[in-house]
């Protein structure tokens, strides 16, 4: 039976995102843990689209694309369009401009694709905030070198996200960057 989530997948597979290497394993698999991370927050299932399929178009930290931009109608086709404009903003992120301001409501956003900005919702705001964190924790799992570089510099990020960030979401922050085991800040 075909569903947006196994079809998404497919396509990831038919794209090469099994063979392409990250922490942790491939980016196929940090794409499934991300998703599975934001549905363990409860998560609308856009939003877990969105996990699963957030490096379709590169990031600002991780440049593989596996769709360039004139193809953002094949994913839209398969995932719906407010999973592909979750995508996109995440994908867009000019992060340096960005993150520092996110959660302040009428702060602009950066995309890096066009170079503009522009003001967005809250509720992409927070969609954005719940992406990144899932995605940085995964990597912070699965990366002790990387937990040890950037743990401070996250769990300091996503403070300033705290009042985008669900309960759930910042439970696990602080819990994946706790200094228990010399990885991160105490909050």
């Amino acid at each position: 039976m075909s569903t947006p989530g196994r079809d998404a997948e497919s396509l990831l597979e038919d794209l090469g995102a099994g063979t392409v290497p990250h922490p942790g394993g491939t980016l196929l698999a940090h794409l499934r843990r991300v998703r599975s991370r934001l549905a363990g927050w409860n998560a609308r299932p856009d939003l877990q689209l969105a996990g699963l399929c957030h490096a379709f178009y590169g990031t600002d930290g991780f440049p593989t694309a596996l769709l360039p931009l004139d193809r953002r109608g094949e994913l839209t086709g398969i995932i719906g369009a407010e999973a592909e404009a979750i995508v996109y903003f995440y994908a867009s992120c000019d992060r340096k401009v960005s993150y520092p301001v996110l959660a302040d409501p009428d702060s602009p956003f950066r995309d890096r694709f066009t170079g503009g900005s522009h003001t967005p919702d809250p509720g992409l705001r927070r969609d954005f905030a719940e992406l990144t964190a899932a995605n940085e924790l995964d990597l912070a799992d699965h990366d002790p070198a990387f937990r040890e570089r950037y743990g401070a510099d996250l769990f300091a990020l996503f403070t300033r996200f705290r009042p985008l960030l669900s309960r759930a979401a910042w439970t696990d922050c602080l819990d994946c960057l706790s200094l228990d085991d010399g990885a991160g800040p105490t909050p």
